[in-house]
């Protein structure tokens, strides 16, 4: 699966977000702790889907 991660400097650090993925964002300074960041929060993000497709 590819995911688009978008990155944006902003005064406090960087924001991140995936296109493809709603929740799926973060935001830390320096860019290298937003990729981080961003990584964990792809992976929260599926297993909290997975969790709610199971309950169905």
């Amino acid at each position: 699966m590819k995911l688009t991660a978008v990155f944006r400097k902003v005064r406090e650090g960087y924001v991140g977000f995936v296109e493809e993925l709603s929740g799926a964002n973060t935001q830390a300074q320096p860019l290298a702790g937003a990729r981080r960041n961003l990584r964990e929060a792809i992976g929260l993000v599926l297993e909290a889907n997975r969790t709610l497709a199971d309950q169905v």
